[in-house]
């Protein structure tokens, strides 16, 4: 396994080669990657259908196909300190069986895999793209057999995790607060969840998939101050520690 130093300095350098990934993983050369970068976060809004939309989960599972993967990529390249930062703090909490919840391109769950702080990591995501990218890059990384890779939390068959990494994903679901206290459930007392959100559809409907209903918003709030206690943490980023009260 490699040291925290190592692992902070791989990503900054390369994403962890999330760009040879892509290049390799969707059969395209670096000219058409870079377009398809460029272009991503405003080709992934525009799919976006509206209030026609139903079903949120929908967007993730049946719309998005590639896109989804150019636009995570995008953000991780063009913000490599403020993720760097994510990744600091999860070093200073992960261990043993992690949960990692919607972890997209995968940026977290694979430098779980190379802590040695980290037994196991179970990659949940629904969208099927990204889980099958993520699977492909743990072996190209060389840490697939530390990751386990499912559609649900159900899926990964563990009554308690001692780590959960849930970061950009809250404001996409329809019911955060539910979400979290699925988590709730899941954790042991000396548990730690990291959690961020973003419940904002921008200036210019930007992030048309982010939930921002008031009253969906408010349970989430109410739902996270009764359930979880925030653990201080020194790193000046938006992602909080949380630990469930007794």
């Amino acid at each position: 396994m490699k040291d925290n130093n190592f692992i902070l300095k791989e990503f900054l350098d390369n994403a962890f080669n999330v760009k040879s990934h892509l290049m390799e993983y969707l059969a395209i050369n670096e000219c058409d990657l870079e377009g398809f970068l460029a272009n991503a976060k405003m080709n992934l809004a525009n799919l976006h259908p509206g209030d026609a939309l139903s079903d949120v989960s929908d967007f993730y599972t049946e719309i998005v196909g590639d896109r989804h993967l150019a636009d995570l990529a995008a953000w991780h390249i063009t913000s490599k300190d403020y993720i760097a930062d994510t990744l600091k703090l999860q070093q200073r909490f992960s261990r043993d069986l992690v949960l990692d919840f919607g972890g997209g391109i995968g940026t977290h769950a694979l430098a779980n895999a190379m802590s040695s702080k980290v037994e196991h990591v179970f990659f949940v995501d629904i969208n099927e793209t990204n889980r099958n990218f993520v699977e492909y890059r743990a072996k190209e990384l060389g840490v697939e057999k530390k990751l386990t890779f499912c559609r649900t939390v159900k899926d990964a068959q563990i009554s308690k995790f001692d780590t959960i990494i849930c970061l950009d994903v809250l404001e996409h679901l329809a019911d955060p607060a539910s979400q979290i206290e699925v988590f709730y459930e899941i954790m042991d007392y000396d548990s730690i969840a990291l959690f961020n959100w973003y419940f904002y559809k921008g200036e210019k409907n930007e992030y048309p998939f982010h939930i921002d209903d008031e009253h969906v918003v408010e349970r989430f709030f109410k739902t996270l101050q009764s359930n979880f206690l925030e653990v201080f943490h020194p790193i000046l980023i938006t992602t909080r520690a949380y630990k469930k009260i007794k």
